[in-house]
């Protein structure tokens, strides 16, 4: 029988999610057919996205869609009105400095301002009066106040190198350069942003609050209703809000012009909606053969530490409830990027996604092809893109079993790779040190040695996680890291091995920090390990290093490309800097039925009563017999098509008026392939309801002084 051409008869894997599962167990799949013809499936006109610049604002985009023309007025007060915390986004919501993010943003928040015998993550906080805010050490909010082109110094430096090297070394020198200047100009924290891969630089700069204190926070069970069960799926039931205060440097209560007021109706279903926030990263630019690789290589990699690092920490606050406060918060953040990445690979995996993003790739080959001048420009970097990956590929296991830090990895190695390169800092003059450690100073690398403790429990757990995965990728070929590893099974070398170092010793670390030159010709086996693979490591990694330093390159001259086609009718990749969003409040199909456009508190007690009012559907004790005020079928959540991803949480939504209809705080499991590719029939944004936050903090949290503001915009 002769194949149809372009014909497939394709299983779409389902995923089985649960929480402490193993990879495996998570990707494994039930067939389900469905029939199409690949030569049928196109690129659709927002599968780039729509996480708008306000360099570059969709005004008539805007007026099409909507037949609403913002005015630049308006979307100076949307930049204005928007924050950026370290990790999250925020705004302001009253002209006395209060600002809005999410629970799950504040999370740090709350431990750092947790003191002897609170416990605030679990419990909650409020404020009743001013003076009872706290300040929480370290925290800043970033406000974007100048905008300004830079594309045509950082593109002219980086086309003036001879090489690869020079062009990025260029590239980063002028960045510099201009950061510099701007900071000195302004006195304002400068960065130049990178959109399109390099096809536009722009200047940002940002006025920086230190003065944060917090005012309301729930308890953790509301915030995060249904635990990681819940997280990435709707419909939800989460009271995911905290409320922070900007100080000046009077130490009062900011004032400010630039906030956005408060809907106490929030939206209707059908009216459109906009998403101030920093979306984090995506990858929508990226050509195929580099999602591929990450496909093949990276998300897998990533996942499975993930996987490891969720059955570790779970195992060990299961035997240990009394350092829930301690670890739980990174437990939070293991299975949240677990599921992430599970929903990456298996939109990846899909040949209806990837067929889409073939087209794209096509007709923009295609564009380029028909402009003699863009064709002698970049017809080249399609093809020496996809070779880079081949040369990629074989390093990367390897390269990442000889890499002592980060993810998957335990702490005591990555103190023993911290230790010899301090002892690599003392020895060598500035110019002679790799690259990474330029620039950086004994003390700071002291004081992060010096800061490091060592849990010996959990890390042995990982330390047998990372023998387990190292040896896979590294078979019997490293000599030292046969000696390191031994004969005994992971789990028995791992004991061993913990047992046998100094380092999880903070005197020991203190005194080979005082006499660096014996670090090298320390015996203990991680250091051993460390120093023995140093020079083969390094290897690798100039190889790996040199490979993407080439890749990125080339992605500089596609953005370049993807601009000259395109120019800003397709928005920029996000860079954790502020865009805006559209979409209109809609439901969708699912799981054979229709999804609510908003649910209310009812659902909440529906879930808490099915599950038996058991964990992660137990309600917090103030919520069990709510007072007869509180109105159950307030809208609590609520779901709209606007483009969001990590970076966004705690982004406002807003009406055409700038007005406060919710606070979004996740995406539907379907929204996790948005990392390279956006389709709005089922990707939603989750967003808890203005009218609903309004509820919970009058009738359950007797929260009347915020309540007040929010309702008048200032202090009452």
């Amino acid at each position: 029988m002769k194949p149809l051409r372009g014909l497939y008869l394709v299983f779409i894997p389902l995923l089985l999610l649960a929480a402490c599962s193993t990879q495996k167990e998570m990707l494994q799949t039930q067939p389900t057919a469905r029939l199409f013809n690949v030569d049928t499936v196109r690129a659709g006109e927002f599968d780039t996205g729509k996480m708008w610049t306000f360099d570059y604002p969709p005004t008539d985009y805007f007026k099409r869609t909507y037949d609403f023309s913002p005015s630049a007025e308006w979307f100076e007060r949307a930049r204005l009105g928007s924050l950026r915390l370290p990790n999250c986004t925020a705004s302001f919501v009253s002209a006395d400095g209060l600002v809005f993010t999410n629970h799950h943003c504040a999370r740090g928040a709350l431990d750092a301002v947790n003191k002897e015998g609170e416990n605030l993550p679990e419990d909650g906080f409020y404020a009743p009066t001013l003076a009872d805010e706290r300040k929480v050490p370290r925290l800043y909010v970033d406000q974007l106040v100048l905008m300004e082109d830079a594309t045509n110094e950082v593109v002219a430096a980086f086309e003036s190198g001879k090489t690869d090297e020079e062009r990025i070394a260029n590239r980063t020198a002028k960045i510099g350069e201009i950061e510099k200047h701007y900071a000195d100009k302004t006195g304002l924290i400068c960065s130049v942003v990178t959109f399109y891969n390099g096809g536009k630089y722009s200047v940002y700069g940002y006025k920086r609050y230190n003065d944060i204190r917090i005012v309301f926070a729930p308890e953790q069970a509301v915030a995060y209703f249904g635990g990681d069960y819940d997280n990435f799926t709707y419909p939800r039931y989460d009271l995911d809000v905290t409320f922070f205060r900007v100080y000046d440097n009077e130490g009062k209560p900011l004032k400010t012009d630039h906030y956005f007021p408060w809907s106490s109706e929030g939206a209707r279903e059908g009216e459109p909606v906009f998403v101030i926030g920093n979306p984090g990263r995506t990858s929508r630019l990226h050509t195929v053969a580099q999602l591929e690789f990450n496909r093949d290589q990276t998300y897998p990699f990533v996942l499975e530490r993930l996987s490891d690092m969720v059955s570790i920490y779970s195992a060990f606050l299961q035997k240990h409830p009394d350092k829930k406060l301690q670890y739980q918060t990174a437990l939070f953040g293991f299975s949240n990027s677990q599921k992430v990445y599970i929903g990456r690979i298996q939109g990846l995996h899909d040949p209806i996604i990837m067929a889409r993003k073939s087209d794209f790739e096509r007709k923009f080959r295609a564009g380029v092809s028909a402009r003699p001048e863009l064709q002698t420009r970049y017809a080249k970097v399609w093809p020496d893109i996809e070779a880079i990956q081949r040369e990629k590929a074989p390093l990367f296991g390897e390269m990442q079993a000889l890499t002592f830090t980060g993810i998957g990895r335990p702490t005591v190695l990555s103190l023993a790779n911290s230790l010899v390169e301090y002892a690599i800092l003392v020895l060598l003059p500035e110019a002679e040190r790799a690259e990474r450690l330029r620039g950086m100073t004994l003390d700071a690398l002291k004081n992060r040695i010096v800061g490091t403790s060592v849990n010996a429990e959990l890390d042995e757990a990982v330390l047998a996680s990372y023998l387990r995965w190292a040896s896979a990728k590294l078979g019997t070929r490293n000599a030292s890291f046969n000696v390191f590893r031994g004969t005994l099974p992971p789990a028995q070398a791992a004991a061993s091995l913990i047992q046998k170092t100094i380092l999880t010793h903070k005197d020991q670390v203190e005194a080979l920090l005082a006499e660096p030159s014996k670090i090298h010709a320390s015996s203990d086996p991680f250091i051993a390990f460390v120093t023995g693979t140093s020079a083969y490591a390094k290897t690798l990694r100039d190889k790996f290093t040199d490979a993407v330093s080439r890749e990125q390159v080339r992605v500089q001259v596609l953005g370049k490309a993807v601009f000259d086609i395109y120019g800003t009718s397709i928005p920029p990749d996000a860079t954790f800097t502020l865009r805006i969003a559209d979409g209109v409040v809609k439901n969708y199909e699912y799981n054979g039925t229709m999804a609510p456009v908003y649910t209310t508190f009812y659902g909440l007690y529906d879930r808490y009563y099915s599950f038996e009012k058991k964990d992660p559907w137990a309600v917090p004790n103030r919520w069990k017999n709510p007072p007869a005020s509180f109105d159950l079928s307030a809208r609590f959540n609520f779901i709209s098509t606007n483009d969001i991803i990590g970076g966004n949480s705690g982004s406002p939504v807003l009406n055409k008026n700038l007005e406060i209809v919710g606070i979004a705080f996740d995406g539907n499991i379907e929204s996790l392939p948005g990392d390279f590719i956006f389709d709005d029939t089922k990707n939603r944004c989750v967003s808890v309801h203005s009218a609903g936050i309004l509820e919970a903090l009058d009738d359950i949290y007797q929260a009347k002084r915020i309540v007040q503001e929010l309702k008048s915009a200032k202090l009452p």
